[in-house]
């Protein structure tokens, strides 16, 4: 029974009672609160009376004496009430005996249990908790001592790992909850409140930048998405045996990029003038057969195969400037890819276009090739130099040919975005930018692959397949200006694509129907298609509606993720690159003005940023910059006008 000014713990803190109403007591805390509380949530340790809290003053007791009497109680071996272990250890029972005694079995060195019944430690527990106790005193201290290190250590600029750098190679074990922290794999940060920082990566970043645990060749983002940096290691199977038409007489190129190692497309023609007077019939003048060959992943990945569960759980391949991590093993690009061995097997789709640049028909069948993989600036050199070659003369055919289809999306409503581009690389600890070249063979593959989306939409549309198709709406309101300005207003009016398996019309490209199938080897969607296609021409089941939009939607989450790793990493190493360049001077274009500030664009760097011009800009006007800091952990790098 617990009556009024009693002595009661409340919450692990000492309580005094003061009245009980309806079954509830009101308890008056230390700090003057008074709370209504129920039976259950106290513990009586003195009946009282107990006026104020002056009644439990330290009752004191060495270390010698307590260890004096925890060695006689662990000699009789048996459990004291709180009571009685009061009187036992402080010879007895007062208010302030009641609160030490629990105070001491709450310590828990010595004696464990309730206040109903306390009882010594055995001898090897007191040991044990003695060495615990003293390793986290010891660890305590040099806790301290470490975040002394890092207070001087914020004080200057972000340094590398010197001997000049304070922080101990010991510190790793103290600094481990900041990384976790950076990586974003904890939203909490002990050491970060300890030194009343933010919580958050980009506060934890710098911390570690500065303090030289991190260098800038540390790149979080990845991890802060949730990306995986080790390529898929499930292994092909060989593709399956089956008759393929036996396309080797034509000459077919694989064109990419010099950096490119998993060409996946090529592109072959077939006009008139090409074909023998007993097949020329089948095209009318003006006309031509466009094959575009693709690396043939689905004659060895079915659907719900290893494989397929692995592509779709990562969604794409994600191209970082460190390198690539690839949705599929890297056996497949010795398998399947295009122009690395003298023949490769193929699915291709063989699409019929009329003099304007139109789709008239495709016709999708397996094959195999003889690809010869080649650069874009090789190929625009061939055009010009070569044009009378017969490799010459078929990439002239293809080039005019990109230039129709090109022609007619532009009529039928396509928007065109000229945006200067960039490509990072990282390799021993050097970061290279290369700004991307814009040429003719780029464009003219970009066609090709359009137009097999359009080709290959259209022919799944009308066979009635749950397919991947690609939509996108286009709100373009006012006069759009032309240059770079031009373009980033364009870009603005795009509005997100849509991924369904019902086909609509992608105003971006003009197209009424339009997928993608031309890159098995680097997106999940590209390769759904192809298993889909391969599926209908063996005459198999095909994947229903609800099936192929459950993978769609399952897929998308994970390329949403890399698709923002890339950005992010990309940025990081644009910040690493810059980082050393302070006072540095460059040439960017003015794209609109924004409230005090102009957006402008430096495309040397693809970088746009925000900056305070003189009055007499106008859109698409050349300013010199001056880059003025670099901020790695937030990603900023600030530059003022160099007239300024």
């Amino acid at each position: 029974m617990i009556a009024e000014n009693a002595l009661v713990i409340y919450k692990g803190k000492p309580a005094l009672v003061k009245e009980k109403i309806d079954g509830k007591f009101t308890v008056s805390l230390q700090d003057g609160e008074q709370i209504k509380v129920r039976d259950k949530d106290i513990e009586m340790i003195h009946p009282g009376p107990v006026k104020d809290f002056n009644a439990i003053k330290d009752s004191g007791i060495s270390e010698t004496l307590l260890r004096e009497a925890w060695e006689l109680l662990s000699d009789e071996g048996s459990a004291l009430s709180l009571k009685d272990f009061a009187a036992f250890v402080f010879n007895n029972f007062t208010p302030s005996s009641a609160y030490a005694s629990y105070v001491l079995l709450k310590d828990g060195l010595y004696f464990s249990g309730t206040i109903e019944a306390i009882a010594p430690r055995s001898k090897n527990d007191v040991t044990a908790e003695e060495l615990k106790r003293t390793e986290k005193q010891r660890e305590s201290g040099e806790r301290v001592q470490f975040l002394e290190r890092l207070k001087v250590c914020l004080k200057k600029p972000p340094v590398l790992n010197t001997d000049n750098n304070p922080m101990l190679a010991d510190d790793v074990r103290f600094i481990q909850d900041v990384e976790a922290l950076a990586f974003g794999k904890s939203i909490k940060s002990r050491t970060m409140k300890d030194l009343g920082l933010g919580e958050t990566p980009e506060d934890a970043h710098s911390l570690l930048l500065k303090t030289g645990f991190w260098t800038g060749m540390v790149n979080p983002h990845p991890h802060r998405f949730g990306v995986s940096l080790s390529s898929a290691g499930i292994s092909p199977d060989p593709p399956v045996t089956e008759d393929r038409k036996n396309l080797c007489y034509l000459t077919a190129f694989a064109i990419d990029s010099p950096w490119s190692y998993d060409p996946d497309d090529a592109v072959s023609i077939e006009t008139p003038e090409m074909l023998s007077e007993n097949d020329s019939a089948s095209l009318l003048p003006g006309q031509c057969f466009l094959y575009v060959h693709i690396a043939d992943l689905a004659s060895s990945v079915t659907f719900d195969s290893p494989a397929e569960k692995e592509a779709r759980d990562r969604g794409a391949t994600i191209y970082l400037p460190e390198g690539a991590v690839r949705m599929l093993a890297e056996d497949f690009i010795s398998m399947f890819a295009l122009g690395l061995s003298e023949k490769s097997i193929a699915l291709t789709f063989k699409i019929k276009i009329d003099e304007t640049g139109a789709v008239i028909d495709t016709e999708i069948f397996p094959s195999v090739i003889s690809a010869r993989r080649i650069t874009y600036e090789e190929v625009d050199k061939k055009m010009d130099e070569d044009p009378v070659s017969e490799e010459g003369k078929t990439l002239r055919s293809l080039y005019d040919l990109s230039q129709k289809i090109h022609k007619r999306r532009i009529s039928q409503g396509a928007v065109n975005i000229e945006l200067p581009d960039i490509h990072i690389t990282v390799n021993n600890d050097i970061v290279e930018i290369e700004p991307e070249i814009v040429f003719r063979s780029s464009s003219m593959i970009r066609e090709c692959m359009i137009a097999a989306g359009e080709g290959v939409g259209t022919w799944a549309a009308s066979r009635g397949l749950a397919f991947p198709y690609i939509s996108q709406e286009v709100e373009i309101q006012g006069k759009i200006p032309g240059g770079l300005s031009g373009s980033v207003q364009l870009r603005r009016c795009m509005r997100p694509r849509v991924l369904s398996i019902k086909p609509a019309r992608h105003q971006g490209l003009g197209l009424d129907t339009y997928t993608q199938v031309t890159s098995p080897l680097r997106r999940y969607t590209d390769l759904l298609a192809h298993i889909q296609i391969r599926s209908f021409l063996r005459g198999e089941k095909t994947l229903g509606a609800d099936e192929v939009s459950a993978r769609l939607g399952y897929c998308e989450a994970a390329v949403s993720a890399s698709v923002q790793a890339e950005r992010a990493s990309n940025n990081h190493w644009l910040m690493i690159y810059l980082s050393d360049k302070k006072d540095s001077i460059w040439d960017a274009v003015a794209l609109e003005k924004k409230g005090n500030r102009w957006a402008v664009i430096i495309p040397s760097l693809a970088l746009e940023t925000y900056v305070a011009l003189q009055k007499d800009v106008s859109p698409n006007d050349d300013v010199k910059l001056i880059l003025k800091s670099v901020n790695v952990a937030k990603g900023e790098a600030v530059f003022v006008n160099r007239n300024e």
